[in-house]
């Protein structure tokens, strides 16, 4: 069974809304595997005068979940509980 979970994230540049979504994608995959999918929620920036100074962007990044990783931490455990009863 696939089951996916969704991390809602806001990434911010002082260049394009693209950039602040690349720079997200690229920091996100750093720390979470096998992303695959986004979608952008929201769109805003902050202004100085006449020019934007920063660009935000909101999104919904989908990962799917791990559960052989579950199972190995759940083994751990029992060993570990196995070890100290002896």
């Amino acid at each position: 069974m696939e089951v996916k979970k969704h991390l809602f994230i806001t990434g911010t540049s002082t260049v394009s809304w693209k950039d602040a979504i690349v720079k997200t994608i690229q920091e996100a995959s750093n720390t979470i595997d096998y992303l695959t999918g986004i979608t952008i929620l929201e769109q805003k920036a902050k202004i100085d005068g006449n020019k934007i100074i920063k660009y935000y962007a909101t999104m919904d990044l989908t990962f799917n979940v791990d559960n052989n990783r579950g199972w190995f931490l759940w083994s751990l455990l029992i060993q570990i509980k196995n070890t100290k009863s002896m």
